[in-house]
């Protein structure tokens, strides 16, 4: 029986060297692999709706998107707001046209969407579902209260009103579920018809409103579309 001889030194440190670098080419094709291994679905992107598309239209180097739901987040909003604006303009020398700002109103805020005479007709119903009373008086506002001065610290806006932001681009987005739902309230309490009462309403925002199926909605789509969330 014949033996075999072991191979001479230097080709084992070939043979060797040799399964050495196909192991390490091995593993780092697997790990390149398993790195570029697509995951299911792909990469996700958000759907574009035209509903929506208004947002695209406030052209801008930054944009931001408020939201609220209380009667005293809306204050606050308008005064980060205003604080957003002046910041950028003293600090950065950007003008209005170059921040896209959007707040929207939602849930109990809605009705600072409605004009004063809304408020006025309808004041009684839509404080009690906003669960706000007027500071001064301690009553039913007859006004929005959002869009007058002369209150400083009494309200959360600080003397930053509405008007004063829309003069700077500010945009107002308010939710129609919440206003279907100020519109059944103001109903029952006058005995008159919820859809008529919506479609008053509605006819009767500030300028620079726009009626968003859902302020819930509008807030995620605005970051979406490149928007900063601040709640408030």
């Amino acid at each position: 029986m014949s033996k075999q001889c072991p191979p001479p030194p230097d080709r084992r440190s070939f043979l060797t060297r040799l399964n050495t670098g196909l192991a390490s080419f091995a593993a780092m094709t697997g790990l390149a692999m398993a790195q570029k291994k697509p995951t299911a679905g792909g990469n996700w992107e958000p759907a574009r709706h035209e509903k929506d598309d208004w947002m695209d239209e406030l052209s801008s180097k930054h944009r931001v998107v408020f939201d609220t739901t209380t009667p005293e987040g809306f204050g606050d909003a308008l005064a980060f707001a205003g604080n957003f604006i002046h910041v950028n303009r003293s600090e950065y020398g950007l003008q209005s046209g170059d921040v896209a700002v959007v707040i929207v109103a939602r849930h109990r805020s809605a009705a600072f969407g409605y004009n004063d005479a809304m408020w006025a007709k309808y004041g009684t119903a839509l404080a009690a579902r906003s669960k706000v009373d007027d500071p001064k008086t301690k009553l039913p506002p007859k006004m929005n209260l959002y869009n007058v001065a002369g209150y400083g610290e009494l309200l959360r806006n600080r003397g930053t009103t509405l008007d004063s932001l829309f003069k700077q681009g500010v945009q107002l987005a308010v939710c129609s579920l919440s206003t279907h739902g100020n519109a059944g309230v103001i109903a029952q309490e006058v005995g008159g018809n919820a859809e008529a009462i919506f479609s008053e309403l509605i006819a009767n925002v500030m300028s620079n409103v726009r009626m968003v199926p859902a302020g819930v909605v509008a807030v995620t789509r605005a970051q979406e579309r490149g928007y900063s969330l601040v709640t408030s």
